[in-house]
């Protein structure tokens, strides 16, 4: 029953069927096949996996996203980072990194970080010199902050599934958020060293207030949501809620470039994707549920335990089987699969849970930018004009880099603990 329920999985993933489906169908064939639980179980088991209050946080952050791309927030994210490094050596890919950093800190979403920044960044860095293949995979790596800077979507995933703190797994996503931002600017001064490409004008003082006063009202919305969280005023799930209001305010009242015909648009975009994740979350959900049943994790836990006797071997191997699966298989499932078979194993070996979290959500975060299915690869392709095959190529590098950075966070545990107070 364990080779069909997973051997099903990946023939189904490699004919193209969709995540969800995918999901459903080989854990219903277990099911029949097996006799080893009633068909009942199937809606009971799909509807409690989404029937949790945290999870109303995934709709509402997907919908701030849209509204914000929508508003002129991202806009002016964009001039305010190009006024602090635009007129540095790789200016103009540093201010996509930052801005991205900005804008995953608001949204949660990779994908919409990568829409929003990308539509306006990626053109900007053709138009300066820049190659297209380039401006549009920096673009795509940057787009993965948005699933490890929080307030982030897989980190209240792993939350759910590893009966974690929403809370703490925010505060663990801070510093290495900040290890990624740094290598990519990193990256990003010495390819202009080596590609030479024209900058901006230095800004002046009074450029960055300027600046910095149009964007004030973006600015403030991380510390807005965070500062609420961290505060004890309002859940990470109503912190959503503000989002998605703050954001409508901004966009309507304040900015003045969110038309209300708009909004019927921007709604049913939201309601598509946030179906999209949540179908995702259900198929997972049952699939996870006869996982258990089948004591897959138990199996697992033994035989790695008995052949394993260093969590740093541990980790090095998560590593590799995350970047694989990360590389076929969609960050909200493979967290709702994997943490419940390898998170008992971490325990063993006395890896903090949070810190565990933050090695699989990175890793994740990775697979958005890398084919076959990365996200984020499709949107830069979209808005660069690009082949997948040609950005593939592109994007190489920045697979290096985060691999650099994902060892560090790996092996630094203090990395993901410090603001935790773990």
């Amino acid at each position: 029953m364990t080779a069909l329920l997973f051997g099903l999985l990946l023939v189904l993933l490699l004919a193209g069927v969709p995540v969800a489906f995918a999901l459903g169908l080989a854990a219903i064939a277990t099911i029949w096949q097996g006799e080893i639980m009633p068909m009942l179980i199937v809606p009971q088991e799909m509807i409690r996996s989404i029937n949790s209050f945290p999870l109303l946080a995934i709709p509402f952050f997907i919908l701030a996203g849209n509204l914000m791309q929508s508003g002129g927030i991202s806009k002016r994210l964009v001039v305010f980072s190009r006024t602090l490094v635009g007129s540095m050596n790789g200016g103009l890919a540093m201010v996509a990194i930052i801005t991205s950093a900005f804008f995953a800190a608001i949204s949660g979403s990779g994908a919409a970080t990568t829409a929003a920044v990308g539509a306006i960044l990626i053109p900007a860095m053709v138009a300066q010199g820049y190659n297209a293949s380039y401006a549009a995979a920096n673009q795509a790596a940057s787009g993965a902050l948005g699933v490890i800077i929080p307030p982030s979507i897989p980190l209240i995933l792993y939350a759910i599934s590893a009966n974690q703190s929403v809370g703490d797994m925010f505060a663990a996503g801070f510093l290495p958020g900040f290890v990624v931002v740094g290598a990519l600017l990193i990256f990003a001064y010495l390819h202009a060293m080596r590609h030479p490409s024209t900058r901006d004008a230095p800004s002046t003082l009074g450029d960055m207030v300027r600046a910095g006063r149009k964007a004030i009202l973006a600015l403030l919305m991380p510390t807005l949501i965070l500062g609420g969280i961290y505060g004890g005023i309002v859940t990470p799930t109503e912190a959503a809620v503000v989002a998605v209001v703050y954001s409508l305010l901004v966009g309507v009242v304040i900015y003045r470039e969110l038309p209300l015909r708009e909004l019927p648009v921007i709604l049913r975009d939201s309601a598509i994707t946030s179906a999209v994740v949540l179908s995702i979350i259900a198929a997972a959900g049952l699939y996870g549920r006869i996982i258990l049943s089948l004591q897959v994790p138990a199996a697992i836990s033994e035989f790695v335990i008995g052949a394993i006797d260093s969590p740093w071997v541990f980790i090095i191997l998560v590593n590799i089987l995350l970047l694989f699966v990360g590389m076929f298989l969609e960050a909200a499932a493979a967290i709702l699969i994997f943490t419940p078979i390898l998170l008992p194993i971490a325990l063993n070996f006395g890896i903090h849970p949070v810190h565990f979290g933050i090695i699989m959500v990175v890793n994740l975060a990775m697979g958005m930018f890398t084919p076959p299915v990365g996200l984020n690869l499709f949107i830069a392709a979209q808005i660069s004009r690009l082949s997948i095959a040609q950005l593939s190529r592109a994007v190489l590098p920045f697979v290096v880099l985060m691999l650099i950075a994902l060892m560090i966070i790996s092996f630094i545990p203090w990395l993901s603990l410090a603001l935790t107070g773990a």
